[in-house]
């Protein structure tokens, strides 16, 4: 009986032993468990963050390519008169006329076609326009056009004198969408005058968009 009970007491220390040993294990894969999943939680936020960054990367190109293509729309100035070469008169017609204006001197945004005379806005805003007609007196015809938008007459200069040169202007502000045309007219029964000194001039710009 002595005998059996030692070695009972020995079997016991040595499964107390063996419990530990597991226990131990035990304790340490639980350690490595909890480490594991706080690196799953910390790969998980970098991936989130990383998702989170990419999409405002994304965001910032974006925009930046908006503003470029936003400065490159604001870049809309013109100018030309009337005459490519030499001098001459233009009118008197029975009816109002377009006029071309071919002789660019800006032309930045190429809004404008001097093959037509017709000014296009390639972004919707608010743009000024000045028109100046030049011509030398005549005792039955005056000298006078109207600034014309999408076929409405917007504003008009004339002036008639009998003798020497003389000239009208006129200009405006205008609120145009995409693909609104803008040109000049002359009035109908009057005469318009250009030379190498470019009296008659057409130019608008750009003042900001909308």
């Amino acid at each position: 009986m002595s005998a059996s009970l030692a070695e009972q007491r020995v079997e016991m220390r040595h499964l107390q032993r063996e419990n530990e040993v597991q226990a131990a294990k035990l304790r340490e894969l639980d350690l490595q468990k909890t480490e594991v999943d706080t690196l799953k939680q910390q790969l998980q936020a970098q991936t989130a963050e990383l998702i989170t960054m990419k999409a405002r990367t994304n965001v910032t190109v974006n925009q930046v390519e908006a503003l470029k293509r936003d400065g490159e729309v604001k870049q809309v100035a013109f100018s030309a008169s009337l005459l490519a070469s030499g001098s001459g008169t233009l009118g008197p017609f029975n009816t109002h006329t377009p006029l071309t204006f071919r002789y660019v001197v800006t032309n930045i945004g190429n809004a404008y076609n001097p093959n037509t005379g017709f000014f296009i806005a390639p972004v919707r805003g608010a743009y000024h326009f000045e028109f100046y007609i030049g011509a030398y007196g005549h005792n039955s015809y005056g000298s006078g056009a109207v600034l014309v938008k999408n076929g409405e007459h917007i504003f008009m200069a004339y002036q008639h004198q009998p003798y020497h040169y003389g000239s009208t202007a006129n200009g405006a502000s205008l609120l145009l969408e995409v693909g609104d045309v803008v040109f000049v007219r002359l009035w109908v029964n009057s005469r318009i005058f250009d030379d190498g000194n470019h009296h008659s001039t057409f130019s608008g710009h750009l003042l900001f968009t909308m």
